[in-house]
């Protein structure tokens, strides 16, 4: 996957993590709560990811 994809992907992971969160919350319902967390960390790992691999290239590039 590309950096763009990652950071995309990564954004919607931690959107959709927020909202599921939030569900489980509204719902008292501990499961969903935990999956959304579990899916916003995701997200944010695959932010990262991206963002990562956009330093590699810019130092290569660079180089």
């Amino acid at each position: 996957m590309g950096s763009t994809e990652d950071k995309v992907a990564g954004v919607a992971n931690e959107a959709l993590g927020k909202a599921k969160e939030a569900a489980g919350k509204a719902l008292d319902d501990r499961e969903m709560q935990a999956e959304g967390k579990l899916q916003h960390a995701k997200g944010e790992a695959q932010h990262a990811a991206g963002r990562a691999k956009d330093a590699v290239k810019k130092a290569i590039d660079g180089a």
